[in-house]
């Protein structure tokens, strides 16, 4: 079957109007020598034969899945039980797109809106949007929505919140007459008296990380009253799994609440896709971005599911839309959502206790070798910062030579920590795995570090 669309009548009037007589001549500019290259491929193999090949090819990768991993800095890998796969792999979940004719997909609607549900349980909040594309485009929606409500034009935002999540909020604002200021940091969390310093009353709010990017938990009340005392809202970047065991966000005063559902449910896949959540207080619902479900009763009584606000810029006018996100993330959106009702509330802060725990152990064993200490002596959850004897970048050279993945190299991002490393510990992670990490870092440190 031919599927080119172009009559040869239609091809010779293109090539008569743009004066060549053969097609040929379109790669004129190509030399000879390359069109008559000629690849050494090998003969033709059966289904069998490849399938076999592949797999041999695909043996020489290597992924956490094969080795001790300590690397997290925003993106985790958990458990994911087999029931989440089945029922996200279905193809009524699997093919379908953002509902366009909303209430006809009443199941669509509600998958959202159990993730809505969900989100709004772990946050407190009175309300949460049907996603985002990820937590750092969640956390720069959030800022655009403090100046809309606030009418300010200037957002402080935490040194210590993760700097791709800094990096896309930047680039938000950057076409936008707004005043970007970073806090100050005081071993690795927030200087309350800075913030004090920072906040006036053209400050529309503060953007704060919990835990932060370098695994500290720290003192949010205090964080808010100062925020609120200066007119400002508070923006909290919260982790999801942390929330079983923490304080929900709306306890400590906070007014928007922002972040990833990587960690629930969600493969590492190479880094990508995500899926970011936004809830805040109802009062602030209609300057919220992307759209909401809502629940109802049809004309039968029976309860049904409607798109109850939607202000992007795909269903109002341009100049009316809270954002333009287009994408709601549905597939990742329910495999958070599976991911929480598999596991229940018990079963989520099981999940929580055994990061913290495994987190601590890792820290108390790593730090028994000589020459390795905390970076910060600040509490923490799943990840913490180590001070090694030389650079974190060698460290990890010699992890890896070891089948080890080591920690994050915190000189990416600040040059000035060259010698430390972030380790996470989640619920994967395994005594055998601490006690290996452990025992290579020690022989790391007998054979002399070069």
């Amino acid at each position: 079957m031919n599927y080119l669309p172009h009559t040869d009548e239609e091809r010779k009037f293109m090539m008569d109007f743009i004066g060549i007589q053969s097609e040929e001549e379109l790669f004129s500019s190509i030399p000879e020598n390359l069109k008559d290259f000629q690849m050494d491929l090998p003969r033709p193999l059966s289904e069998m034969e490849l399938v076999a090949e592949m797999k041999r090819v695909a043996a020489k990768n290597r992924t956490v899945d094969d080795r001790a991993c300590f690397l997290g800095a925003g993106a985790y890998r958990h458990f994911i039980p087999s029931a989440l796969e089945a029922i996200i792999s279905r193809a009524e979940f699997y093919t379908c797109y953002t509902p366009y004719q909303p209430e006809i997909s009443q199941g669509t609607l509600q998958s959202i809106f159990e993730f809505q549900t969900a989100i709004c349980e772990l946050t407190g909040m009175d309300v949460a949007n049907a996603s985002m594309y990820d937590g750092a485009t969640a956390a720069a929606e959030a800022a655009l929505m403090a100046m809309r409500i606030t009418g300010c034009s200037r957002i402080v935002a935490s040194k210590a919140l993760h700097p791709e999540y800094l990096s896309v909020v930047k680039t938000y604002l950057r076409g936008l007459e707004v005043e970007l200021r970073e806090s100050h940091l005081a071993d690795g969390a927030e200087d309350l008296e800075a913030i004090e310093e920072l906040m006036d009353g053209e400050t529309a709010a503060f953007v704060v990380q919990i835990p932060n990017f370098f695994g500290i938990v720290d003192d949010l009340t205090e964080i808010s009253k100062a925020t609120k005392g200066r007119g400002g809202l508070l923006i909290v970047c919260a982790d999801l799994i942390s929330l079983a065991v923490l304080k929900p966000p709306v306890e400590y005063g906070a007014d928007i609440c922002v972040g990833d559902g990587q960690p629930a449910g969600n493969a590492l896949s190479f880094g990508g896709p995500h899926v970011g959540f936004l809830a805040a207080k109802e009062e602030y619902l209609r300057q919220m971005p992307g759209r909401i479900v809502g629940e109802t009763l049809d004309s039968r009584g029976n309860r049904a599911f409607v798109l109850t606000l939607q202000a992007r810029e795909q269903h109002i006018r341009r100049e009316r839309a809270t954002s333009n996100i287009c994408s709601n993330q549905a597939l990742n959106a329910l495999a958070v959502t599976v991911y929480l009702s598999l596991l229940g509330r018990k079963g989520l802060r099981t999940v929580a206790e055994h990061c913290l725990q495994k987190a601590h152990f890792l820290a108390e064993k790593v730090t028994e070798v000589p020459g390795f200490k905390l970076t910060f002596e600040k509490p923490f959850f799943r990840e913490f910062a180590l001070t090694c004897p030389i650079k974190g970048s060698e460290v990890n050279r010699l992890l890896l030579k070891r089948g080890i993945v080591g920690g994050f190299e915190l000189a990416r991002f600040f040059p000035d920590l060259d010698k430390e490393l972030l380790l996470c510990a989640t619920d994967l992670t395994t005594r055998e795995d601490i006690e290996k990490l452990a025992s290579a870092i020690k022989e790391i440190k007998e054979a002399g570090l070069p």
